[in-house]
């Protein structure tokens, strides 16, 4: 499906270009739309938005409803949204919003909002399912973040159990997204997302397309470990102790054996580098071997800089000169840069910084010693010193004028 198929089809079928004032796009760049309330009907009797509701309708279906009041009624988190995610999400569509522009509030995509569309008791997987495809027909970025959770699509299908989103996000994904990480998840993957949600299906699914149950969080945890206990449970979902216990051993039995580890890959030879991590470098005045700093903290070594299989974009890996790292170089298997255990870490790019030389505290010494001055032996001073008047000493002498003392020597 084009652009062009969704700006002329309707929630209802009917043709739209006469009853929408489509916004040109002079530029592809994703946009922030502004916050906003989501617009309920003056005589509506419920608290929340119902397409299905005839009074909702209309105003789901008038040009001048905007963007951000329609992104509005997509955070409403009740089944008569959730169920519509695509009629509401053409809506949108229709009004210019670019596949990739976001909601100002949640800084969260229409695929963001897709994949929590299909959640279990509250929205319907195979309908949101079908609107994700034809978002990523359309130039959906399926890598995308949210700025205040740091999850992309695939973690919000993950945290919301949704395998249908699951699959159709990782089959539009680069090879190795299966574990890219999530900072607010202590930098966990999808795996851990759903292992700590007790999302069983999405465990299921995430295991079949090759997620790493063996991947470790910034807390040296696997995905089995952070599956809840039991005991750490409220009484009012003791019902689910069950269903933890099965979901950790199903975690503990795919767990590779300790003899069958898998070897690391290969080193990346060292400065290979992609045209676009060496461009970006040089716009920073850095070269690899150069001493960093990351986000003014931690100092070391650059000694990696280019894309990752644990997450997009440009990564700098560097050596840190004290073992406060988290890694040897290498992050699920794979190598990047060597170095000692420990004293290893990334860091997005956009967090390194060349670190300045500082002068050193010590005084500043002189070049070539500087001679003693010969002392004065005033006591041989015969004569007294009037201004204007020159007045000559006995050897050795001085020189004694309006201009001040000129040491003669003996």
């Amino acid at each position: 499906m084009t652009k062009e198929d969704v700006l002329r089809e309707s929630s209802e079928g009917d043709s739209v270009l006469g009853r929408y004032s489509i916004i040109s796009r002079n530029s592809e760049r994703p946009v922030i739309h502004q916050v906003a309330s989501a617009p309920m009907p003056s005589d509506c009797e419920f608290s929340f938005f119902d397409p299905n509701d005839p009074l909702c309708r209309e105003v789901l279906l008038d040009p001048q409803t905007t963007v951000p009041e329609l992104f509005a009624v997509l955070r409403q988190w009740v089944p008569q949204v959730q169920r519509n995610i695509s009629v509401i999400g053409n809506e949108i569509l229709k009004r210019g919003c670019g596949v990739n522009d976001r909601d100002g509030l949640t800084d969260m995509t229409l695929l963001h909002y897709c994949c929590k569309a299909g959640a279990p008791g509250i929205g319907d997987a195979e309908s949101a399912a079908s609107f994700a495809r034809q978002l990523l027909s359309l130039g959906a970025e399926p890598s995308l973040r949210s700025r205040w959770t740091n999850m992309n699509a695939l973690h919000y299908a993950a945290y919301f159990d949704v395998p249908p989103l699951i699959r159709v996000v990782l089959q539009a994904s680069q090879p190795g997204e299966v574990d890219a990480t999530c900072s607010d998840f202590d930098f966990g993957t999808a795996l851990h997302i759903a292992a700590s949600n007790l999302c069983t299906s999405a465990v299921k699914c995430l295991l079949e397309l090759g997620a790493n149950p063996a991947f470790r969080n910034d807390k040296g945890q696997c995905p089995a470990d952070v599956v809840p206990e039991p005991l750490d449970m409220p009484l009012e979902i003791a019902d689910a102790a069950v269903q933890a216990k099965e979901l950790r051993t199903l975690l503990q039995e795919v767990l590779p054996r300790p003899d069958a580890l898998l070897p690391l890959l290969p080193a990346r030879p060292p400065g290979l580098l992609s045209d676009k991590a060496r461009a970006q470098l040089s716009s920073m005045g850095l070269h690899i071997g150069d001493k960093v700093i990351i986000a003014g903290q931690k100092v070391g070594t650059l000694r990696f800089c280019g894309s990752t299989e644990f997450a997009g974009g440009l990564w700098a890996g560097v050596e840190l000169h004290q073992p406060v790292g988290k890694n040897d170089g290498s992050v699920a298997g794979v190598q990047y840069f060597t170095c000692p255990i420990k004293h290893g870490i990334f860091a997005p790019l956009s967090k390194v910084s060349k670190l300045s030389e500082r002068r050193k505290s010590s005084p500043r010494q002189p070049t070539a010693p500087v001679p003693h001055p010969r002392r004065i032996d005033l006591a041989r001073v015969t004569s007294k010193v009037n201004t204007g008047q020159m007045t000559h000493l006995k050897s050795p002498c001085i020189i004694i004028h309006d201009r001040g003392i000129t040491y003669m020597g003996s």
